[in-house]
């Protein structure tokens, strides 16, 4: 059965909120304008898929893919056609039809991220937070910073972890999220070894797991796995490069693709292979080994 145009177009005004509620999928956390869960196209214990309520897309910034709602149910059932994705979101809501909606509203744009002020990191909820992810104050003082923003006329602090292209990754008890541009993360001291990580706490954790590797190694944190490509240019001019990247699909699938593309990479994930991360595999020990993983 074919669809048309305009039975595609009604079917991308459902609230992809509205589908995952039906489906099962309630969020981790949630606002006035976004909602993040676990994502349902893969497995995880971070919630890092977002819905924008405002203009009813989605995003799963642990693989770098994002699309309206047909896009989520090609994803969700195997790269299925449209029209089976059409015919499961039909079964899920029952009260979707394929007539031309005339009530439509034009999206307003998802409110930016404004950077207030940066400074160290002192306040007491974000030490605490770094206590719980078994990470000490001064090992991520030494790259991260105390970061006050502003969203929708509202103020908020988190950690925040700059990228090389003058953007932040904000991460704090309750929200995760990242001021515009995104990009990784770089530290250099001219070192013979890249360690290469998928975000800011697993960073943090090598550092506590191995203390004596900024001795040897510079850091790059990917931040989102769909940024790797973008790393070939910097990775190739070490002699050695070490991946850390999740035990998860998107993870494994990344390290794979960077093994191919970068002949003096290495995969390190054996040292975590019974955890998904590096901070599992820290807050399970919850002790610091003094040997160097090289």
């Amino acid at each position: 059965m074919r669809f048309s145009k305009l039975q595609c177009d009604t079917a991308r005004e459902i609230p992809i909120t509205e589908f995952l509620k039906r489906s099962g999928h309630s969020p981790v956390k949630e606002n006035q304008h976004s909602a993040w869960y676990l994502s349902p196209i893969r497995k995880e214990s971070e919630a890092s898929f977002k819905v924008s309520k405002v203009l009813n897309r989605w995003y799963d910034h642990g693989i770098g893919k994002g699309g309206n709602i047909i896009d989520l149910l090609i994803e969700m059932n195997n790269n299925c056609s449209v029209s089976d994705a059409l015919a499961i979101l039909a079964k899920n809501i029952p009260s979707f039809s394929f007539q031309q909606q005339n009530n439509m509203v034009t999206p307003t744009p998802e409110p930016a991220i404004q950077i207030d002020k940066i400074l160290p990191i002192r306040h007491p909820a974000l030490i605490k937070y770094l206590l719980q992810r078994k990470i000490d104050i001064k090992t991520a003082a030494r790259f991260a910073s105390q970061v006050h923003y502003s969203m929708n006329q509202k103020r908020y602090f988190a950690l925040g972890l700059e990228n090389v292209s003058g953007g932040w990754e904000l991460r704090n008890p309750y929200y995760k999220n990242a001021a515009a541009p995104k990009d990784f993360s770089y530290f250099t001291t001219g070192k013979q070894l890249l360690s290469v990580t998928e975000g800011m706490f697993d960073f943090f954790s090598l550092l506590m797991l191995y203390p004596g590797l900024p001795r040897q190694s510079d850091f790059l944190v990917l931040n989102s796995v769909s940024f790797m490509n973008r790393i070939h240019s910097i990775a190739q001019t070490y002699p050695k490069v070490g991946l850390y990247l999740d035990n998860d699909s998107a993870g494994k699938k990344a390290t794979k693709q960077l093994l191919a593309d970068l002949t003096n990479s290495v995969d390190m994930s054996a040292i975590y292979k019974n955890t998904k991360d590096l901070n599992q595999l820290l807050i399970a020990r919850n002790q610091r080994l003094r040997r160097s993983p090289w």
